[in-house]
């Protein structure tokens, strides 16, 4: 069983930054990870994807912006956020893919004030 804790979240001004990071309770070797996120009464969508070689795709609203990135030792995987904007508000969630099933953190909150 997999446990995902997203953390790092927070309230910041348009044009600032976070370090959203996503630990795991067991490895994530080998297994490609995911952010993704949500906005009150909007669908969830993907905002960036790494692979288990490192190799890493982005939501076009985001590209130039958002990193991601993983430290397999650390159990641990990254999304930097740069030059924030308020419509990147939203609850944002770890995804972790598996053969079997996906496995989803909690989710934390980020709010970008104008």
């Amino acid at each position: 069983q997999v446990q995902l804790v997203e953390s790092g979240g927070g309230l910041v001004q348009a044009g600032g930054s976070l370090r959203l990071s996503c630990a795991a309770s067991g490895s994530i070797f080998g297994n490609p990870m995911s952010w993704y996120r949500q906005a009150p009464g909007k669908q969830r969508e993907l905002v960036a994807r790494i692979t288990s070689g490192g190799s890493t795709n982005y939501a076009d609203s985001v590209k130039g912006r958002f990193t991601i990135s993983r430290d397999n030792a650390k159990n641990t995987v990254y999304l930097q956020m740069n030059s924030l904007k308020p419509e990147d508000t939203a609850v944002y969630y770890c995804n972790l893919w598996t053969f079997s099933r996906d496995y989803w953190g909690q989710g934390t909150q980020v709010t970008v004030s104008s």
